[in-house]
């Protein structure tokens, strides 16, 4: 296997993912050079805090490597599955700071906190908006559309598991993301 940074064509994501199940350290520094940088931009999106942002790329990145054996080819691709575990670790940071309460008189700490408590809840309205316009989607549409940007699913696997024409899902993930921005705005 041939894992070279520099060949943006020949970067296959799936060997490497394999590569890191088997141990071999190049394949996870492959996959961190690779993406780390536009993973670093998903975990500041929602954690909306760089130091922490980058907290949680470390974690995932040792959640990769040591849960790279469970990703299954027929599933999905491996870049989708590598940008899911950065996602729900940066989720579970923002859950995670939400429940945290401070303990004590240190003002510092209760500075922090309230920080950090304000930026989760700065996610928490979109969040609130963008389930409240998910559930008055079809159900087809609505599932469509996190199959495709919640678990990182092609139109072409969400057309084999759905058991519907790829075309057909394409169409309804386009009319869902156009009704979503209607009501989102």
């Amino acid at each position: 296997m041939t894992m070279s940074v520099n060949a943006a064509d020949a970067f296959d994501y799936e060997s490497a993912l394999e590569a890191c199940a088997r141990g071999e350290r190049f394949a996870l520094r492959a996959l961190y050079d690779r993406e780390a940088r536009w993973l670093l931009g998903v975990a500041q999106r929602i954690v909306r805090d760089q130091d922490m942002a980058h907290d949680v790329l470390q974690d995932a990145f040792i959640q990769i490597w040591q849960r790279a054996a469970s990703y299954q080819r027929a599933l999905g691709s491996a870049r989708g599955w590598i940008y899911t575990v950065v996602r729900h670790r940066a989720l579970d940071e923002v859950r995670k700071v939400r429940r945290e309460l401070p303990v004590g008189d240190d003002l510092e700490a209760i500075a922090d906190h309230h920080a950090l408590r304000e930026a989760s809840h700065s996610l928490a309205p979109d969040t609130a908006s963008l389930d409240r316009c998910l559930q008055t989607l079809e159900e087809r549409k609505r599932e469509c559309i996190v199959y495709a940007f919640v678990e990182g699913y092609t139109h072409e696997q969400i057309a084999e598991r759905l058991a519907t024409p790829v075309g057909t899902v394409k169409s309804w993930i386009r009319r869902g993301l156009i009704a979503l921005k209607e009501c989102l705005s």
